[in-house]
């Protein structure tokens, strides 16, 4: 079992700056690829970043590119998502979660993450 803990969430204005934070308390997760997924109210919950255990190889949804840098610490057992450049649409429920040795197209397929943290909410104000 894999316990995820999520922060870092908040209220921004449009073209402000978060940084969210995954925390797996006590567990090692050198063998998870870990993602970022987010929900917006009344939409499926989508792909948004995600990194491979060793943090060499990191993916991107298109609309994030640019604006949203993830890496980790497996010393630390810490996943960040750096957020920059906000825009109203960014505004959902932030998850991070934890899949044992995903490789290529399988990162962005949230049924393929096996643990999920509680989320955190981002809300960016134009």
């Amino acid at each position: 079992q894999v316990q995820l803990e999520e922060s870092g969430g908040g209220l921004v204005q449009a073209g402000g700056s978060l940084r969210l934070s995954c925390a797996t308390p006590g567990r090692r997760v050198t063998d998870y690829a870990m993602g970022w997924f987010r929900q917006a109210p009344g939409k499926e919950r989508e792909f948004v970043a995600a990194v491979d255990w060793s943090d060499s190889i990191t993916y991107y949804t298109d609309s994030v590119k640019g604006r949203f840098t993830i890496s980790r610490d497996n010393a630390r057992n810490t996943v960040t998502l750096q957020i920059n450049s906000l825009k109203p649409e960014d505004t959902a429920v932030y998850y991070c979660a934890a899949g044992f040795l995903l490789t290529g197209g399988e990162f962005a397929q949230a049924t393929r993450y096996a643990y999920w943290g509680q989320g955190t909410q981002v809300t960016v104000s134009s």
